[in-house]
């Protein structure tokens, strides 16, 4: 069964990949300068309300050009409920609005070692959203997720992939993710959807999941989670939803499974009720 806690260090890494910034106190290890002004070394610093320290940025140098900073070899950390390192190459910070921006190998690390790694970071402090135009990778012992474009807004604790997502899951965390039979990979053209505080994900447009010779494809496909388990609860197809395995093939509108009876439900053309716990019968998808 697809473990929530796999789905959860991506979920995590997104929501808290990028430090909260607004409204702390800012300390800066130089004094104000002039426009056009270039020198070593650069360290940017934010306060909580506590008067602990919420994040930092440090670079290598700086080029202070009107309101924008740029930066390189730019190191930042967040220190909230969950330690996150970013890294990059270049970065440009607009000092008015609180804007950054980041450039060439931006990595990502939480301190559990999730990681995700894209060509561009950029963070709006007004609308608090993290987007990227650019190819994500985020990896984890038990997960790869891929897709081009990211935006995530942490206050709702949302995030979305806009296209050509391919999510691979390991089913049993004690074989390698590479193991035959020990892994589902959900594809879809996207977006795709994940809401941390709802526990769901949703695939959408040409939803293709896979496992061994079982294969469920869809337009839609919403995942639901057990909290307190740790699990998939329920998965919701819609929309030319085909089943098949091996030779067997189904058709319908409508697919539901439901973990704790391990039985698929088609609706529509035709309706049908298949076991997933008999020999014969379609298995469950991440067993």
């Amino acid at each position: 069964m697809l473990k929530m806690k796999r789905i959860y260090f991506i979920a995590t890494i997104l929501f808290l990949s990028v430090p909260v910034w607004a409204e702390e106190v800012v300390q800066q290890n130089a004094v104000k300068q002039e426009p056009d002004q270039k020198f070593q070394g650069f360290n940017l610093q934010g306060y909580n309300e506590g008067g602990q320290k919420a994040w930092d940025v440090n670079g290598d140098t700086a080029h202070i050009d009107g309101d924008k900073v740029n930066l390189t070899n730019v190191v930042a950390n967040s220190y909230g409920n969950q330690k996150v390192n970013v890294t990059a190459q270049k970065g440009a910070i607009n000092q008015t609005t609180g804007e950054m921006n980041l450039e060439k190998d931006v990595v990502v690390t939480s301190e559990q070692g999730t990681q995700m790694l894209t060509d561009s970071l950029n963070w709006d402090r007004k609308k608090d959203i993290v987007s990227t135009k650019d190819n994500v990778i985020i990896t984890d012992k038990d997960v790869t997720m891929t897709g081009k474009g990211l935006e995530a807004k942490t206050g709702l604790k949302s995030a979305k992939i806009q296209e050509d997502v391919a999510v691979t899951v390991a089913t049993d965390p004690k074989k390698k993710l590479s193991a035959d039979g020990n892994k589902v990979t959900i594809t879809s053209d996207g977006p795709m959807t994940m809401d941390q505080a709802k526990s769901f994900a949703v695939f959408e447009d040409n939803v293709i999941a896979v496992q061994g010779d079982k294969r469920l494809k869809a337009d839609r496909m919403e995942v639901y989670f057990d909290t307190q388990n740790k699990s998939i609860e329920q998965i919701i197809c819609i929309g030319n939803v085909e089943v098949t395995q091996g030779e067997n093939q189904s058709f319908a509108q409508k697919a539901v499974y439901k973990a704790s009876e391990q039985k698929l439900t088609l609706s529509g053309r035709p309706k049908l009720i298949m076991d997933t716990q008999g020999k014969n019968g379609f298995s469950a998808f991440g067993n």
